[in-house]
This record gives structure tokens, sequence and C-alpha cells, in this order.
């Protein structure tokens, strides 16, 4: 059985023990589980699952950080003139491996404030981006592909 299934199912039976289901009995509970199954990996095996699970808490939290970042950037361009802004879109080459994978990357890309995912390419290799700064096209590479992309990928992988 899958060790999230599993994990999950501890973190329920903890909050029907507690007799609370509550979000913050659910977590605990999970907490608890994740624990449990990662002192009983001798018994069990090794499994990708708390890598993947720390990959996946990293990721969120950077998204959350971008999140505050483009924010800031995007009320500072609204307050100032308009000259300042560079409009444009960027082409970003992917390393994804299937469809879901560049959903996941264009959903989080969108997300962003200040940046769109228009389209992708015909053979799914480039990811075609509108952000509003454009002026330096080659840290919007760099951004979505060593921020977002390999994060995602850490996670999906």
């Amino acid at each position: 059985m899958n060790l999230l299934v599993v994990n999950l199912l501890l973190a329920f039976v903890w909050a029907a023990m507690a007799e609370t289901f509550t979000a913050g009995s659910v977590v605990t509970g999970f907490l608890l589980g994740y624990a449990a199954l990662w002192l009983l990996q001798p018994v069990i095996g090794r499994s990708r699952y708390f890598h993947r699970t720390w990959a996946a808490v990293r990721f969120v939290v950077f998204l959350a950080v971008e999140l505050v970042v483009a924010n800031v950037a995007m009320v500072r361009h609204v307050l100032q003139p308009l000259s300042t802004m560079h409009p444009g879109i960027v082409g970003v080459p992917l390393d994804t491996a299937n469809d879901l994978e560049t959903t996941l990357l264009s959903i989080c890309v969108t997300l962003t404030p200040g940046s769109f995912a228009v389209d992708v390419s015909a053979d799914g290799r480039t990811l075609f981006v509108h952000v509003v700064d454009a002026e330096d096209p080659e840290a919007v590479r760099r951004l979505i592909k060593n921020g977002y992309e390999r994060r995602l990928l850490e996670v999906m992988r």
C-alpha cells in the first residue's frame, strides 16, 4: 500500500481517537504517522515517500515566498510610471517529461502575479510565459527553470 495513504489513515485514526476532527488534530496525526513510518523504515523498507514529502514541503514554501515577492513587485509596478514596465513573452525550455508536469508548472507560473503561461510549443519542449517585466529574459528563464521547474520535478519524480 502507498505510504501516503497509510499516513493519511494514521492521521484520521489519530483524529478519531482524539474525538476531534479539527485541522489541527489531523495535522498532528499526520506528523505523528509520518514519524512512525520513518522509524519503521527498517521493517517496511526504504521508500521515496520521505524524500518526496520534504520536497513537496520545500516546494510549497518556495511558492509561498515567490507569491509574496511577486505581489510586492506588482505593487511597485502599479505605483511607478508605465515607462518602467517592460512586458514581453519569454520562451522557457522545459525538462518536463509529460503533460501533467508541464500543466502543473504552467499553473504555478500563472498563479504568480505578473506572469502568465501563454502556450506550449508543439513539441512540448518550450513554455511561453508573458511577464510584466521582461527586461532581463534570462533572469526570468533562470527563475522558472531553477526555481519552479526543478522543485516541481523533485516532487513529481
